[in-house]
């Protein structure tokens, strides 16, 4: 599911793409998935997105957060968590140096599916 979330953002010309493995860090959740897109109408496109990718695989989102024009939309799948950020929100908020002992996946490599991720 990371994975397919992490490629469906590229799809859509999301940017900075990094999925963090935090399941040892945190009991809610696996993976983050964190993204930034340049404005907000490329914010909703990249969210849906990842909702539709999921949705084709029987995943339904559990909760959504945020609005596209606070910077930040959240999407909870549960085992998976993606973060649709805004330059300015992304910058702010810099999960990546927040949860700095996570282990990142290389969504891009063939791979990548095989890691469990």
């Amino acid at each position: 599911m990371a994975i397919a979330a992490a490629r469906a953002a590229d799809a859509k010309k999301g940017e900075d793409i990094v999925v963090l493995d935090i399941g040892d860090l945190m009991v809610v959740t696996d993976f983050f998935i964190v993204v930034t897109a340049s404005n907000r109408v490329l914010m909703k496109t990249v969210a849906e997105e990842i909702e539709d990718r999921l949705s084709d695989m029987g995943v339904k989102p559990i909760g959504r957060e945020g609005r596209a024009n606070g910077g930040w939309l959240l999407i909870d799948f549960g085992s998976v968590v993606c973060h649709v950020f805004d330059p300015e929100a992304r910058d702010f908020y810099r999960l990546e140096k927040l949860w700095g002992n996570a282990g990142r996946v290389d969504w891009e490599a063939d791979e990548a599916v095989e890691q469990g991720a």
